[in-house]
């Protein structure tokens, strides 16, 4: 071997041990196939890096400590992130083997966690981060199937828990009326009962901050075309009423196989059309201080992006600004995850945090962003 070949292993071989150090040290500072170069946001915003090295990354909820819980699918994992953003930053893996664990919610020191048919509970669960308890049942009766079967699930104004039961189709009826709803039960799982139906896939929603009306996504049926039917933004001011699903979509787009089926049922219309099969998501009502005035309690949604649609759409932060407790405008806010009709992100929650910066985790990624903004 040359004096070049030598030099050139002897570098390799310290890449090599820079890189062993960073995944024992520092394991939020893991390379991921990151570009965040290439996200465009208004004048003033950036984003960065929160925690890499977290595969599947979906729903966040943020503890009393500080902790961010992260919740995920198909990986099966719930993670705890401590000092995201900083050198200090740490994983913790706190639990792993579950059935689609993609809902994460906190309450009284307790990490709420739900799975396709059940919802468990970690009890005084940021004093336990690096030995996490055996979780305890809170309430195991909702259906197995897997067909939109994982959930979303927050805690509401109420002290309630709401949780959704997708369709278990592509567009069906049911004789079980907890599918195509959300949900909601007492923090022991007591109570169980139908909020609202005729919610095809909700996996995001959020309480408006002075009415307190619970608002949510909804995605589309599939296989009506590129452009219809609509995703949805909705509003629910009050239990039991009936979105729609699956006899319409959006405002006014009747199913081709359900729709006659609708004479003399009412339906309350989405608030915001979305564009359609951008799979809106999470979506939260903006309640920080960074961002300018105009942000207060509007609305952020991660839209993950299409699957099935010949041009892909979505892969992106988009904007619903409401008017009078209404919805009102829409816009892009942040966009850069699709790029020459190739997704290297998908964007599926979102936090807002204590200091007002936006987290948006991607589960295609792996990572989690901070978006904020210089005054």
């Amino acid at each position: 071997m040359d004096r070049h070949g030598a030099a050139r292993k002897k570098a390799s071989s310290a890449v090599l041990l820079v890189s062993l150090l960073l995944l024992v040290f520092c394991p939020s500072c893991r390379a991921s196939d990151t570009h965040l170069d290439q996200i465009r946001l208004p004048k003033g915003f950036f984003i960065q890096t929160f925690v890499a090295n977290i595969p599947g990354a979906r729903s966040l909820a943020l503890g009393a400590k500080g902790t961010l819980f992260v919740g995920t699918r198909s990986e099966g994992k719930v993670y705890a992130v401590q000092n995201g953003g900083t050198p200090k930053a740490r994983i913790f893996t706190i639990a792993k083997g579950l059935n689609q664990p993609n809902g994460v919610a906190f309450r009284d020191g307790a990490l709420y966690v739900a799975e396709i048919s059940r919802v468990i509970r970690f009890d005084r669960i940021e004093e336990h981060l690096a030995d996490p308890p055996r979780p305890v049942l809170v309430n195991g009766s909702f259906p197995d199937k897997t067909h939109h079967g994982w959930k979303f699930i927050r805690f509401g104004p109420d002290g309630k828990l709401y949780v959704p039961v997708g369709a278990p189709c592509n567009v069906c009826e049911s004789a079980d009326p907890r599918f195509a709803s959300i949900m909601r039960m007492d923090p022991d799982g007591k109570n169980l009962e139908n909020y609202a139906s005729g919610v095809r896939n909700t996996v995001g929603f959020d309480w408006h901050p002075t009415t307190r009306e619970l608002w949510f996504t909804d995605n589309g049926r599939d296989r009506m075309g590129d452009d219809v039917p609509p995703d949805e933004l909705n509003r629910a001011p009050s239990g039991g009423l009936h979105f729609g699903f699956p006899y319409r979509h959006g405002k006014s787009v009747a199913d081709p196989e359900f729709g006659d089926r609708a004479i003399n049922k009412k339906f309350v219309p989405p608030e915001v059309e979305l564009p359609a099969h951008v799979a809106a998501l999470g979506m939260r009502f903006y309640t920080g201080s960074m961002f300018p005035e105009s942000y207060r309690n509007q609305i952020f949604i991660a839209e993950h992006g299409s699957w099935n649609r010949s041009i892909p759409d979505g892969y992106r932060i988009s904007l619903v600004r409401t008017r009078g407790g209404k919805g009102g405008s829409y816009e892009v806010f942040a966009e850069g995850w699709l790029r020459n009709g190739t997704a290297w992100g998908r964007p599926v929650d979102l936090q807002v945090m204590p200091d007002g910066s936006l987290l948006v985790s991607d589960d295609k990624a792996g990572a989690i962003y901070r978006i904020g903004c210089r005054k």
